[in-house]
């Protein structure tokens, strides 16, 4: 037999008998939507101050709305208020506990508003918050990035390609790789802001208000860009939520992809970095291990970001216009990528600082796998060999070098010269790690003079953000 309730609830005039017990808690989310109180007052204030601003409320009634909901706020955030299913929503919960404490004032607060475009509002505020917490981390996260880099511009490392050995670049170049590919994540952030900052208070339940509301003066007061200027589309899209979760998914990813660097990094087989102690976890059973707990972490949090994303996308495609129930489904995934993206960022821009390349240990991993073979390459060229021959050239002095179990640099000039008489004795020079990355002296480049004044104008760019 189903439970049932007796209690009315706030819209409840229309109906006979109460909500099923189950079907009370099965619909509400006043559970997880709780977290988004502080949004709640702050538009229920703004939303006073413009009723008043039309006359439907006196300076008194504003008066005491806004302090009832200060009231209503400090007890929340000491933990002193009690949330009840029954009441559904964190919206049903603060009017119900701000009509107890002032009467009928409170009764008053909602005229010319609906909760669909309440909840759409609150998501905005709380959104544009979070995005702003996420760029600080962001930034954090690059600040160290270029600092590594400037300290690193110098050490050498191999470069790969299919994780085999290709060319000879520099650690603080590998380093602004990651800075690079979070600016645009930054970029992205900042730009779906924009479309986060429009106020959908003003649309009411689907088609406005016949209330003169001054939806214009209300975005002043709340910090929005501007009103979202169509009733039905206000209330019922969440492509804002979806496109920050898409740019989270985005940062996710790349934090995965270097993750799975600093999982191999870290390795005994790749000895390249010490991570700090601080950030790893030993074994239960085997002494020796310091495992790189952090960024496999991370790696794996990608993937639960992603299925936020699929979640949102599924939600919102098959909804008519304007409001469905199915939206309650949004704030989970949405809250959760937040934590996730915020936490995951602040981790590695505590982290990344700390990191101490293994400087000897990286210079001969690019000494292994021919890594200057391109500049052999580039070298017959200049002395107008065809490329294509000075590849074949190369390959030949390759396989010689395999056989002797030595680099090129290793191979006399004779043997080269066998192979190919355009090898002159200067090639030695060519052959040599630091005069690869050195010879790479351009914007763009892994030459070091090019990692320090990319360092540099990136640092000066995170100063000026």
């Amino acid at each position: 037999m189903s439970e049932k309730r007796s209690e009315k609830k706030l819209w409840g005039g229309r109906f006979d008998e109460p909500t099923d017990q189950f079907v009370e808690r099965f619909t509400a989310s006043v559970d997880f939507d709780q977290r988004l109180y502080r949004y709640d007052i702050q538009g229920s204030i703004a939303h006073s101050m413009m009723l008043q601003k039309i006359d439907v409320l006196t300076a008194e009634e504003q008066r005491q709305i806004e302090q009832g909901l200060r009231q209503i706020e400090s007890r929340i955030s000491e933990g002193h208020f009690k949330w009840s299913t029954e009441l559904e929503d964190v919206h049903m919960n603060i009017e119900a506990a701000l009509t107890e404490l002032i009467g009928d004032a409170g009764k008053k607060l909602h005229t010319a508003r609906s909760r669909n475009d309440q909840v759409a509002t609150d998501i905005r505020l709380y959104l544009r918050d979070e995005i702003g917490e996420v760029i600080a981390q962001l930034t954090r996260l690059q600040t160290g990035l270029v600092e590594l880099a400037q300290r690193e511009a110098d050490t050498i490392m191999p470069g790969f390609t299919h994780l085999q050995v290709a060319q000879p670049i520099t650690f603080g170049h590998h380093m602004m790789a990651w800075y690079e590919m979070l600016e645009r994540d930054f970029e992205r952030l900042s730009d779906c802001l924009s479309r986060v900052n429009r106020m959908p208070l003003g649309a009411a339940a689907l088609a406005g208000t016949t209330y003169p509301v001054e939806r214009e003066y209300t975005a002043k007061l709340l910090g929005f860009d501007g009103i979202c200027d169509n009733s039905l589309d206000a209330v019922s899209d969440r492509d804002f939520a979806i496109e920050f979760v898409s740019v989270a998914a985005l940062i996710m990813t790349h934090l995965s992809r270097f993750s799975e660097e600093l999982v191999l990094w870290t390795s005994a087989q790749f000895n390249f970095i010490e991570l700090p102690d601080r950030f790893c976890t030993g074994s239960s059973i085997m002494p020796q291990k310091k495992n790189p707990d952090v960024p496999e972490l991370i790696r794996g949090k990608t993937g639960r970001v992603n299925g936020h994303l699929i979640s949102l996308l599924t939600l919102m495609k098959g909804q008519p216009l304007a409001y469905n129930k199915d939206n309650q489904e949004d704030k989970e995934p949405l809250f959760d990528t937040v934590d996730t993206v915020r936490d995951s960022l602040r981790a590695y821009a505590d982290m990344i600082p700390s990191i101490q390349a293994n400087r000897p240990r990286l210079y001969e991993a690019a000494s292994q796998g021919f890594a200057t073979a391109t500049d052999l390459a580039d070298y017959l060229v200049r002395v107008q060999v065809p490329f294509r021959e000075a590849h074949e050239i190369v390959g030949k002095l390759v396989r010689i070098a395999i056989e002797k179990n030595c680099d090129l640099s290793d191979l006399e000039l004779e043997e080269m010269q066998k192979v190919s008489q355009h090898i002159g004795d200067d090639i030695y020079t060519f052959l040599t790690l630091e005069g690869s990355v050195n010879a790479r002296d351009h914007a763009g480049g892994t030459a070091p003079n090019q990692v320090r004044k990319a360092a540099a104008a990136a640092a000066l760019k995170l100063q000026n953000r």
